[in-house]
């Protein structure tokens, strides 16, 4: 590809990635806001967004460039054009269900993405992708239809964590020689996938299965995961393994609590089990993996650096802070303080992650030979 190429296709996959930054912004104003604590925007009817605009607006975007670079075909990034338009409509006057249609669209055609790509590679990690896409259809419809996200959270959930869990299986698939894992890791999706229905349909129920199906789930990580290897290297490879096993840690509390305690909505429970997945694991998953996929969409390195770590750590034990001291002690100055430093790391990993690719171009001799950590699939790419 000439350097004009280069250029056009990086413009575009910015603009594409623009509004899941803009989603990302407004959900952690609208955190501060749920908190009780200043924020720049103090818009109340943000709060309600919250939860949407952080998992369909801003990871959801960014999950469906990665997916459509993958696809390699133009059509393929309607999915993500949907995803962040929908994010920005809810950000406006334009009436809420204007946004919520566009999210529907986004991931429907997200869901569109797989069929292709299982016809290019018919692997189980492509069958545990789609699942996570079919979730987030789901949720996205229901969310349409007026139900409430504290209701939405297990498919929200259920899109994240199988996303995820197909990337890691496709990654791990090389390593795999026992003959049971990739069946194993398909049984289980099953389970997240019944356990996601019935969450809905009878919730005393659906909440323990849902629970014991995401406790299997990390048990199936900790088995195979080639993280459990790379976490005694060095360099990048260390610090994606170290964010990968506190994610999975993190994932367990969230299994734990609904294994536990059922169906919980509201209150100091649902606060640490919604941040649990979505914070623990969610965020530190993209940590892990910013290293590995930004290069790959946006054509443009993104060097390891030790300063990596700061936001990692930070996010962790603002995590803890949050759950054990606030949550469970019910203090609210801790789950405050947790909370707002929780903000603080994420924007304090997209400082680190951007002076990164801004001087990446520079010798370094701390992060030579550390930009590849895992075997990563090749992927086509999009024009």
């Amino acid at each position: 590809m000439s350097s004009d190429g280069l250029q056009a296709t990086r413009r575009v996959r910015l603009l594409l990635l623009a509004p899941g930054g803009v989603a990302l912004l407004a959900g952690l104003d609208a955190a501060l806001l749920l908190l009780g604590v200043g924020a720049p925007v103090r818009d109340l009817s943000l709060t309600s967004l919250h939860g949407v605009l952080m998992v369909l607006g801003f990871v959801g975007t960014v999950v469906s460039v990665e997916r459509a670079v993958a696809l390699g075909r133009t059509w393929g990034f309607l999915a993500p054009a949907a995803l962040g338009g929908g994010a920005i409509l809810l950000l406006t006057p334009a009436p809420r269900d204007v946004g919520a249609v566009l999210f529907v669209v986004g991931t429907a055609a997200l869901v569109a993405v797989y069929l292709p790509l299982w016809r290019r590679n018919a692997q189980p990690a492509v069958l545990v992708q789609a699942a996570g896409g079919v979730l987030a259809l789901g949720g996205t419809g229901l969310w349409l239809g007026g139900v409430d996200v504290p209701w939405l959270l297990p498919w929200l959930v259920g899109f994240l964590v199988l996303t995820i869990a197909g990337e890691r299986l496709e990654l791990a698939h090389v390593a795999l020689t026992d003959p049971r894992a990739q069946p194993y890791a398909l049984g289980i999706a099953g389970a997240v996938i019944l356990g996601t229905l019935a969450t809905l349909l009878w919730p005393q129920v659906g909440y323990p299965l849902l629970g014991l199906a995401l406790a299997a789930l990390v048990a199936w990580l900790l088995r195979y995961d080639i993280a459990m290897k790379t976490v005694r290297a060095s360099g990048l490879p260390r610090f994606s393994a170290a964010c990968l096993l506190a994610g999975y840690a993190w994932l367990t509390v969230t299994a734990l609590i609904w294994v536990v305690a059922g169906p919980v909505r509201s209150g100091p429970l649902y606060d640490a089990s919604v941040h649990a997945v979505l914070l623990g694991f969610v965020i530190s998953m993209i940590m892990a993996h910013a290293p590995i996929i930004f290069p790959a969409v946006l054509r443009r390195p993104l060097p390891y650096r030790p300063a990596m770590y700061a936001p990692a750590i930070l996010l962790h034990a603002s995590l803890a802070l949050r759950i054990i001291g606030g949550d469970a002690r019910g203090v609210d100055a801790l789950l405050q303080w947790g909370g707002v430093l929780n903000v603080a790391a994420l924007l304090a990993f997209v400082v680190v992650a951007a002076g990164s690719v801004l001087f990446g171009s520079r010798p370094d001799r701390r992060t030579k030979g550390t930009s590849a950590p895992e075997p990563v699939p090749q992927k086509a790419e999009a024009p």
